[in-house]
């Protein structure tokens, strides 16, 4: 199995909101994706708007000739809109109105009532549901439990260290947080879930975790979700480039 590489574009939408014009287009972005090579596009549809919008998600299902992977809070209102929708695959996140992005895993054991009847919603519509979880035995076990067909390891504490943004405690948390993703994803795939990473990487921080194997000696993340950096360095080189570069470092 190729490893997969989903771009998250919600970055390209956060442009176009700060001075509210028609540019850049997120079809646009996401056609220049494809052609650097992603599988997948990601995108989050937060509940305050504060990027990516309603009709850019239609937009996108119609449009796309990769997969859609749309990233929601586990709310009433996401799941009918999810359901409406029907893109192929939802990644179920935490969301609170004033963090700059996304801080940590969903809390499953406070919320497994509402996550569970999320998740047997949105399959009842034939979407693959992952779980954007910390990358731990507990969290991984309840995700299957709860039915998702895939865990996203959330990796901001790994990177945050690769990046030395730690201090003296970066080299140390680096192993460690390595060792924890390299242990909840051998858990996840013992037990048939896909398994998924994002949050943070960059072009150097990624390396250490694409040589991670599975029991077979396979790639142990299937899939990488990844957004600021390959935006930011298509800056300089633009995105379709960005995008080939990462793709390039994610299947060796």
């Amino acid at each position: 199995m190729i490893t997969r590489l989903g771009v998250n574009i919600d970055h390209v939408a956060t442009l176009r909101q700060l001075r509210g014009t028609p540019y850049p287009s997120i079809i646009e972005a996401a056609r220049l994706a494809e052609a650097g090579g992603a599988e997948q596009i990601t995108v989050h549809l937060r509940e305050d708007r504060r990027h990516i919008q309603d009709q850019d998600v239609r937009d996108l299902k119609k449009n796309l000739r990769v997969a859609l992977n749309l990233e929601m809070a586990v709310t009433p209102e996401m799941v009918r809109f999810a359901s409406r929708l029907r893109p192929d695959w939802i990644c179920l996140v935490p969301e609170k109105r004033r963090e700059l992005t996304t801080e940590g895993g969903l809390d499953l054991a406070r919320n497994k009532k509402a996550t569970s009847a999320a998740i047997k919603a949105l399959k009842k519509k034939a979407i693959k549901v992952s779980c954007f979880i910390e990358p731990s035995i507990e969290a991984v076990e309840l995700s299957h439990e709860l039915g998702a067909d895939a865990v996203e390891l959330h990796t901001g504490q790994y990177c945050l260290a690769a990046q030395g943004a730690m201090g003296a405690r970066s080299g140390s948390r680096r192993k460690s947080e390595l060792l924890r993703i390299q242990r909840a994803g051998l858990r996840a795939s013992e037990l048939g879930l896909n398994v998924h990473a994002g949050h943070g990487f960059d072009y150097e921080n990624i390396q250490e975790v694409v040589v991670l194997k599975d029991s077979q000696g396979l790639s142990l993340i299937k899939e990488y979700n990844i957004g600021h950096s390959i935006v930011c360095r298509a800056v300089i080189v633009g995105l379709e480039k960005a995008v080939a570069e990462m793709r390039a470092l994610i299947q060796g």
